[in-house]
């Protein structure tokens, strides 16, 4: 956090053990993961124009982190080298045992794992569908607008010969969105307008997605409206 700021012109901060504490309230156990939340305080002389946006007093300064104990999967999913031109992300490592004329540098693309029920270029069922879970959190219409925007993946995956490859649900009222079991849209608000984002919690053995994780920012919306009514 600190080299961050510095990095980005908000000042110099510093950790303050003082008034850092593990939140209790945000310790949670699930089937396959164990957050710990924490409130880090930093304490800095002359804060940015961005912290002095969002802080009382620009001096001090208090973010909420996040530690996640995950367990990995197991090894039967089959990694795909990752290629510049496939238009994936992918997970990087160093192998030192390459031979010399090769790159030491090795990636993996991200993918969830998605297998067929009869393995082969035909079309079929799978296994276990991808699905994404939508913040109950968002209002309607949007609500509704999101969820079938999503679906058309329904579509692709489909003609790409996997069927019901791929589901879009909201989340059930007794699931947590930390739970790693489940893949999540949400919804959430911004000091100022910021971009969606695509995240994913990855296995760093395999580039296997474990959790993803795609972030909508509410202003944006409002934004995209303004910019549509302005054009009218």
């Amino acid at each position: 956090v600190s080299s961050v700021l510095q990095q980005t012109e908000q000042g110099n901060y510093r950790l303050d053990l003082s008034r850092s504490v593990i939140l209790p309230k945000g310790i949670k156990s699930f089937e396959k993961n164990a957050d710990v939340d924490v409130q880090l305080t930093f304490k800095g002389d002359v804060a940015g124009a961005q912290v002095a946006q969002v802080t009382p007093d620009g001096t001090l300064m208090s973010v909420r982190m996040r530690y996640s104990f995950v367990e990995l999967p197991d090894t039967d999913y089959q990694p795909r080298a990752y290629h510049p031109m496939s238009g994936y992300l992918s997970d990087e490592y160093q192998d030192y045992a390459t031979p010399f004329d090769q790159p030491l540098v090795q990636r993996f693309i991200l993918r969830h794992r998605l297998q067929k029920v009869h393995p082969g270029p035909a079309p079929s069922e799978v296994v276990k569908p991808i699905t994404y879970y939508l913040d109950p959190g968002v209002p309607e219409p949007i609500r509704s607008a999101l969820l079938d925007g999503a679906r058309w993946w329904e579509t692709a995956f489909t003609r790409a010969g996997f069927i019901n490859g791929f589901k879009v649900d909201l989340l059930p009222v007794d699931a947590d969105p930390q739970d790693i079991r489940y893949n999540m849209i949400q919804w959430v608000h911004r000091a100022t307008r910021g971009w969606s984002y695509g995240a994913a919690l990855t296995d760093p053995r395999t580039g296997e997605i474990i959790k993803g994780q795609v972030t909508l920012g509410s202003l944006r919306v409002r934004q995209d409206y303004l910019i549509a009514k302005g054009l009218t």
